[in-house]
């Protein structure tokens, strides 16, 4: 199958929902406040990247960070790396000392306003990024701090992000699961509805997904088609979740070091992969 008998339109469609199907914390729900067409026009920007492309994610639990965006950033980094890319994983300790011994990192920590922005602006200049997209980071609400799942400010723990997303002069794109991510800032009103201190950081393309690492193979599943590679059949799931367990990583959901995502186990993150592999006839 190629992309010359696939309507790309309605490819994305097929993504969108497949990917929150299960619509674990509302995010079905806010489909209709976004355009069709989200994962195909990401993925039209990442396609064109040949440059550093910056990912943020980690998402600070307690006193280490969520396998949530880590598992995503991890494969979307070496997709686009595969594509040509230069890819670069922006993050703050400890997710950052994690992985920086095998990934290309800008480590970000927590600090005032006035240097937060200092420093992003630098990081900015020196990458001269292609684009800049987030992966299940946080983002500021209304208050300027940073809320997770059940309400807890988690600002003393949570370097910021939004600075890169706000000041870039290239696309960004944000994926998110629930709404306190970078990114939803772009349906504020949509998401009023749910129990959650919600982000107001925009971005130029919002993705939503059950699970935000699964934002990540939507993309590539689009990148996959246009490229003529499988870069999804690359994905070892079990291998990226045993080492980022080794480095002590928690479930989001339930704080507990394991090989889950946000309470599910890896299989159902596969048979995700399974099911993107299978609408571009991969699988």
């Amino acid at each position: 199958m190629t992309n010359t008998v696939i309507d790309e339109a309605a490819l994305s469609k097929q993504i969108e929902d497949l990917l929150v199907k299960r619509n674990l914390r509302g995010m079905q729900d806010m489909q209709s406040a976004l355009q069709t067409g989200y994962y195909l026009r990401a993925a039209r920007i990442l396609n064109k990247c040949k440059g550093h492309v910056l990912i943020g994610t980690g998402f600070p639990v307690v006193d280490t960070f969520e396998t949530d965006g880590p598992v995503g950033a991890i494969a979307l980094y070496k997709a686009l790396e595969t594509l040509g890319a230069t890819p670069i994983i922006v993050c703050g300790p400890p997710v950052s000392q994690a992985l920086m011994k095998d990934f290309r990192v800008h480590e970000i920590r927590v600090g005032e306003h006035q240097e937060r922005t200092l420093e992003a602006f630098q990081a900015l200049y020196h990458y001269q990024p292609d684009a800049v997209l987030s992966i299940e980071r946080p983002g500021q609400a209304a208050d300027g701090g940073y809320y997770n799942m059940r309400g807890e400010s988690i600002s003393a723990r949570t370097a910021c992000f939004d600075t890169f997303i706000n000041n870039a002069k290239c696309p960004t794109i944000g994926i998110g699961d629930g709404g306190n991510e970078i990114g939803m800032g772009n349906i504020t009103a949509a998401l009023q509805d749910l129990n959650i201190i919600t982000s107001t950081t925009k971005v130029d393309e919002l993705l939503i997904a059950d699970v935000s690492n699964w934002g990540a193979y939507g993309i590539m599943a689009i990148l996959s088609l246009w490229n003529d590679i499988d870069l999804l059949a690359a994905v070892n799931l079990e291998e990226i979740l045993t080492f980022l367990s080794e480095q002590g990583s928690v479930d989001g959901v339930t704080r507990i070091n394991e090989l889950t995502e946000d309470g599910l186990d890896f299989c159902e993150g596969e048979s995700v992969i399974l099911a993107l592999r299978k609408l571009i006839g991969r699988a």
